[in-house]
């Protein structure tokens, strides 16, 4: 649960009414000394200690350490809440990769998995099995709308749902709300999705808004139908009344490029019109996905369409292959490269992939193909990310050619805050922390303050960086020193210990 405890409360407000920390209890704790504390509000940071008792913030500030305290120096590093990974596919491996080392490297101590309508199911089960074998990281969830209408559709998902359909989704997405599900999540790009009718996710929705939940949302296009596509999550929003976020913000087409500024207005119009809308983003021109999404149509024959995207969204020159089973050469090389191998254009190269790959999903069940394409300007990017209700996200898994899956979080500190200043190192923070909390409401983490759970980073703002690249996507970040997660550490200098001290996080009230 997500409440905090009432020794916390009492806690905050004696600091917050009295000025002082509340008086150490004579049981042994761990104390960060001499710290640069960046609390995750956006304040400025200040110097002093924090004092961890069991999974929880004690004290902060002016503390002196008792007999028997496990006492660390932080040596005037950087002490902030553990980062929130709002959007995370690490779902996929979290089971079998307990340790999360490409998040916890990066400061991460929460990820939020069941993305762009694609999540574990059932989520009773993925939870217990977490509990049972926990993570160094904490996972909460939402479950997927595609999910929901591949267990009800099955292959007959290439239209609308019918009405007894819309029944049968809407009480699996009850169980799944009960189980702990934060909201619901939708990635309307996708299959089975994009064949919805924007009833049944309206429909669907409000079920999740009146139970207390919120919305995230690959929106149905971020390219060709954009605006089409922001009025869908802003009418959800309006309707149901609910928080609506939109995952990975992106102007990603050329006649888009260079309208951040416009978008960030349409945007706040929303929000002064009284409807929570929030994204996430992470701080790269390209993204990761399979090459059916380029073709809205779903037609790989199509050399005309495929002209089309590599003119207006993605140059062939900037495609580059991270997954293809049936072909596992490819991998790493750029789409021009592979049609120079095969002697063709790479129009007529792209559309005799796009076919292997159906081939072998429809063989073997298994994803095909995966593609990283850059389609984003980088001051889109930059305005974008400084939106003031933008947090920070991956978007990435724990084995993820995209280098996001591993470098995001230390990349915005570094090249974003450090070198560009497009925020302030408190700002940037402030986005990995007590912003997405509020975006998840999570009431008892994303700040540093007495009774918060005591998931906390220490890093080196001079120095943190993202190493991962596209030719080298698993070259962990460096710069992070050490990672709490419930009181305990997970990554201590740089390395990981033997603490697996991850919680599931479920929805307040479930």
């Amino acid at each position: 649960m997500n409440a905090c405890s009432c020794s916390g409360v009492r806690a905050l407000l004696l600091t917050f009414f009295v000025g002082v920390a509340p008086a150490s209890p004579l049981s042994a704790a761990t104390v960060i000394t001499h710290a640069q504390i960046i609390d995750g509000t956006g304040a400025a940071s200040f110097t002093g200690s924090v004092r961890i008792e069991g999974d929880r913030i004690a004290a902060m500030g002016d503390i002196a350490p008792a007999a028997g305290d496990t006492i660390i120096d932080a040596k005037g590093l950087a002490l902030a809440p553990g980062f929130i990974d709002t959007h995370s596919h690490s779902d996929r491996l979290i089971l079998t990769r307990r340790d999360a080392m490409p998040k916890i490297t990066q400061g991460i101590t929460s990820v939020v998995v069941g993305q762009d309508g694609d999540s574990p199911f059932p989520l009773a089960d993925f939870f217990a099995a977490l509990e049972a074998n926990p993570a160094k990281v904490n996972v909460a969830a939402y479950v997927g709308h595609n999910t929901l209408r591949d267990r009800i559709m099955g292959d007959d998902f290439r239209r609308e749902a019918t009405p007894a359909e819309s029944a049968q989704m809407a009480t699996l997405l009850t169980e799944e709300l009960a189980a702990g599900a934060l909201g619901l999540s939708t990635g309307l790009e996708y299959e089975p999705g994009i064949h919805s009718a924007r009833d049944e996710v309206l429909q669907l929705a409000q079920l999740t808004a009146d139970a207390g939940g919120r919305y995230i949302s690959h929106v149905r296009s971020e390219d060709r139908w954009f605006e089409d596509a922001i009025d869908e999550i802003i009418e959800i929003g309006r309707s149901t009344g609910m928080p609506v976020q939109i995952s990975h913000l992106k102007l990603a087409m050329t006649r888009l490029w260079g309208s951040a500024a416009e978008l960030i207005e349409r945007l706040d119009a929303a929000r002064a019109q009284g409807i929570d809308l929030t994204a996430d983003i992470y701080p790269y021109t390209y993204w990761q996905s399979n090459m059916m999404v380029l073709l809205p149509e779903r037609d790989p024959t199509d050399l005309a369409a495929i002209d089309f995207f590599m003119a207006e969204l993605a140059p062939p020159e900037g495609i580059i292959f991270s997954l293809f089973p049936s072909q596992p050469d490819i991998v790493g090389k750029t789409l021009v490269a592979v049609a120079a191998e095969r002697d063709a254009t790479p129009a007529v190269a792209f559309s005799e992939l796009a076919q292997e790959s159906i081939a072998y999903e429809n063989t073997t069940g298994e994803t095909g193909d995966m593609i990283i394409a850059t389609s984003m300007l980088e001051t889109d990017i930059e305005r974008l990310m400084a939106w003031p209700h933008a947090n920070i996200c991956t978007d990435g898994g724990l084995e993820d050619r995209h280098p996001r899956g591993a470098g995001s979080f230390p990349r915005v500190l570094g090249h974003y805050t450090r070198e560009l200043g497009v925020l302030t190192l408190a700002e940037a923070v402030h986005k990995m922390t007590g912003l997405p909390a509020s975006h998840l409401g999570w009431l008892d983490r994303g700040t540093i303050a007495p009774g918060m759970v005591a998931d906390l980073v220490l890093f080196d703002p001079d120095t943190i960086a993202d190493r991962a690249t596209t030719a080298e996507p698993f070259e962990p970040a460096v710069g992070v020193h050490t990672v709490w997660v419930s009181g305990e550490p997970v990554l201590q200098d740089g390395t990981a210990t033997a603490a697996f001290s991850g919680r599931v996080i479920r929805r307040a009230g479930s």
